[in-house]
């Protein structure tokens, strides 16, 4: 069988790795959380899945709190630049219009928005506007505010939709902002709804991903990936190479 430029693509993605970690993948009605101080590069990671899952064919929607998205957009249009640097790889991205087609961006303020109208919002688009997403994004939930039971009620939407939903989380207290295993301080009310727990922390010039949860079990692990300080895309972490 022969395999095209984008199945290689896909095939040696670094978000591999994540999934091999992760017992193979988020999955379907669960919830991942990608957790960091502001500024560390989480929108950028979620992109990356998100553009990792368009690439495979999916729809997918990226909820953004923050007060405006055209640096989102700006994102997915300079990774998949990024992408199309890889050899042969340009005339497979010439389709990057369809791409973004299964993209949908939808804005919400959180003090205006209460979390069910915001699920309501996702399952019109999903269900009454025949948008058939997959995959949901959610960046820049503010956590303070959220509050465990919001947590709760994306989990149980994503259950009865059939979706992987993935948010970032930004800790904003001092230090330690970690416990002994790589748990934030931050998030303990939160783990018994997050399904999928990753942290992000700055290793000299570079920022590590650790696992803290995985499937609702503690397992801290050091993932052996990077986020590219000069694409901000998430990288395997060379052979032997400590960061």
């Amino acid at each position: 069988m022969t395999i095209t430029v984008k199945e290689e693509i896909i095939r040696r993605s670094p978000l591999r790795v994540l999934e091999k970690s992760i017992s193979g993948g988020l999955g379907k009605g669960h919830v991942g959380v990608l957790a960091s101080r502001k500024g560390v590069g989480k929108t950028a990671c979620l992109v990356h899945i998100a553009a990792d899952k368009l690439l495979q064919g999916q729809y997918v929607i990226h909820v953004s709190y923050a007060s405006r998205v055209d640096h989102i957009v700006t994102w997915y249009e300079d990774i998949f630049k990024e992408i199309a640097k890889a050899p042969k790889m340009r005339s497979a991205l010439d389709e990057f219009d369809d791409l973004i087609r299964r993209r949908v961006i939808m804005n919400f303020k959180q003090d205006g928005s209460r979390t069910e109208q915001v699920l309501r919002s996702l399952e019109a688009m999903i269900v009454h506007g025949n948008f058939r997403a997959e995959t949901v994004i959610v960046d820049g939930l503010d956590f303070d505010q959220a509050g465990p039971e919001d947590l709760r009620k994306f989990r149980e939407f994503a259950g009865r939709l059939g979706l992987e939903v993935w948010l970032s989380a930004s800790l904003k207290k001092d230090e330690p902002l970690f416990d002994e295993q790589g748990s934030p301080y931050e998030l303990k009310d939160f783990l018994g709804t997050i399904d999928v727990l990753i942290s992000l922390q700055h290793h000299g010039d570079h920022v590590h991903f650790n696992l803290v949860q995985d499937h609702g079990r503690l397992a801290p692990k050091d993932l052996r990936l990077k986020l590219d300080p000069t694409t901000l895309l998430i990288a395997k972490e060379p052979r032997g190479r400590a960061l």
